[in-house]
């Protein structure tokens, strides 16, 4: 079976399973969503929705940003990690939204990743959720772990894994794929525990055909 042939055969086992995927995270206007995809780099879209829950009450715009010092930012986004750079990069991307944009997220991946904060993972999330734009596959922990372990690829670069996938991935699947590994990774492929045996893809799964022959 070639890689696309078993991408095919997962995505339709995993699309019965997680059905319309749906991003983790809490939001009510585009500018919000950025915010808490930069926050939740090295942290949990549960972590991250508990904060911005009181952060977005008076975060609506990048101006409000501009209100705001670096030590009030800091002390709302304290608790995600690495919030010192987080807040840098929030305080900076405000910034330039206003002065470069007019206050309004670009809608491409060229001008996104100019952002401060905002790298090709960010960038695609946006693209993706807000305007059903593909332009690439999100790739976080989940999606490189998984990816890795079915066979899918054989890399550690996000942005290589990236590539390759871009080329195996269908690209109307690109936007549903990371969901459902990212979703997959909290359900049955937990990094410390995998759930092998009730796993719903294992048949396709590298990691699990190499278990197998170990028994």
């Amino acid at each position: 079976m070639t890689k696309k042939e078993k991408i095919s055969k997962v995505l339709e086992i995993l699309r019965e399973k997680f059905k319309e995927p749906k991003i983790a995270l809490d939001y009510s206007n585009e500018y919000q969503l950025m915010v808490a995809v930069i926050l939740s780099a090295q942290c949990t879209d549960k972590r991250v929705n508990i904060v911005t829950k009181e952060f977005f009450k008076i975060l609506k715009k990048p101006e409000d940003m501009q209100k705001l010092s670096l030590e009030e930012v800091e002390k709302y986004i304290k608790s995600t990690g690495f919030y010192k750079n987080k807040a840098l990069n929030l305080k900076a991307n405000a910034d330039m939204l206003i002065e470069k944009y007019g206050g309004v997220l670009p809608r491409s991946m060229d001008e996104l990743i100019k952002l401060p904060g905002v790298g090709r993972k960010t960038a695609n999330v946006l693209l993706g959720d807000l305007w059903g734009i593909r332009a690439g596959i999100v790739v976080d922990t989940h999606v490189r772990r998984l990816s890795n372990l079915i066979g899918f690829v054989d890399n550690d670069n996000v942005e290589i894994i990236e590539k390759e996938l871009m080329k195996i991935v269908p690209k109307k699947s690109w936007y549903e794929y990371s969901h459902f590994l990212i979703l997959h990774g909290r359900d049955k492929c937990i990094a410390r525990r995998p759930k092998c045996s009730e796993c719903e893809i294992n048949n396709y799964c590298k990691f699990n055909e190499k278990n197998r022959k170990k028994v």
